[in-house]
């Protein structure tokens, strides 16, 4: 029985160990281009991301033996280029420094949250592991980048004087034009209720987030794992300045988010449809409705929280 069984086990564990030979010249092209702008920062800054970041997102990615082999290499090749296509060290440069400061910020909130690095590349990679003190290094590295807000008179009666005059064209404005995706403005939302509040250090803006009646309703009843449809929400963001005895003030407004939960219509995002208006004309974010991609990828460190970062204060619960 032995023998009969090695016979007819034997030719199968061949054609396994050939196919899975045959497997390994089935291997897409994962190239290093040259590196035109790499980011510039101190030593240990660039250490850490270097560790850390570069083998996905750089044109320096450096496989480890385990990761050139069929199939985890097709998984590697994807990662590396999505990876690169959301944050590239290597022409990071090339980019405006308040860009710079907004993608840096990302990356620090994407490792606090744990989502970056990958899960994944961290069990098999664990030097990639960024530490609290490493973190503290980036934190204080993006803040340092940062002009200092000081006192801004100027900006605050600005600032004031734009609200006035929204205040005055109330009613008579015309609608923005929808979002690249297909989302309608929602003028209503000046009405909803503040649910929560957070600020930014990379550029000094500050923001309050408000929820429509299903939304404030859902947090009361702690209903929110998931939100039910129908919820909506808007973030509402402004520059954050200092008077002269040192009060936080808003200055100029900068943009209006929405998420709108709807689990059927929006099921290829996450269930939430995306939306962004910019600047006092509320000029729709995107130059198609791709950019929603961008809103995903940002969210998914919280998808155990329904996608939602916003951390509803106790008094709405």
């Amino acid at each position: 029985m032995p023998s009969a069984f090695r016979r007819a086990v034997f030719p199968i564990l061949v054609a396994g160990v050939a196919v899975f030979a045959c497997l390994q010249f089935l291997r897409p092209e994962l190239t290093n281009p040259p590196v035109t702008s790499e980011l510039q920062a101190p030593p240990e800054v660039r250490n850490i991301l270097r560790t850390a970041c570069y083998n996905c997102h750089s044109n320096e990615t450096q496989l480890a033996w385990f990761d050139q082999i069929v199939p985890a290499y097709w998984l590697v090749v994807q990662d590396v280029k999505t990876a690169r296509s959301h944050l590239n060290f290597s022409e990071l440069g090339l980019q405006p420094a308040a860009k710079q400061r907004g993608v840096l910020y990302e990356a620090i909130s994407q490792v606090q949250l744990g989502a970056m690095p990958l899960p994944a590349y961290r069990r098999l990679h664990p030097e990639a592991v960024v530490t609290e003190q490493q973190l503290a290094v980036l934190r204080k590295y993006v803040s340092s980048l940062t002009p200092p807000a000081g006192a801004a008179e100027a900006a605050i009666a600005a600032a004031d004087q734009q609200f006035a005059r929204w205040a005055a064209a109330a009613g008579a404005a015309p609608k923005p034009a929808a979002s690249p995706n297909g989302i309608e403005f929602l003028p209503e939302y000046k009405n909803w209720k503040a649910i929560s509040a957070t600020e930014r250090f990379d550029n000094q803006s500050m923001r309050v987030i408000v929820g429509n009646e299903i939304a404030v309703k859902a947090i009361a009843e702690n209903r929110i794992h998931p939100w039910p449809d129908g919820s909506a929400m808007a973030k509402i963001a402004w520059s954050q300045l200092k008077d002269r005895a040192g009060q936080v003030r808003t200055g100029a407004f900068q943009q209006v988010e929405f998420i709108i939960r709807d689990s059927r219509k929006y099921a290829a995002t996450k269930g939430w449809g995306w939306a962004r208006w910019v600047g006092t004309e509320l000029k729709p974010y995107g130059k198609g409705s791709s950019f929603t991609g961008e809103c995903v990828s940002c969210h998914e460190p919280v998808s155990a929280n329904d996608y939602v970062y916003t951390a509803p204060v106790r008094g709405q619960q």
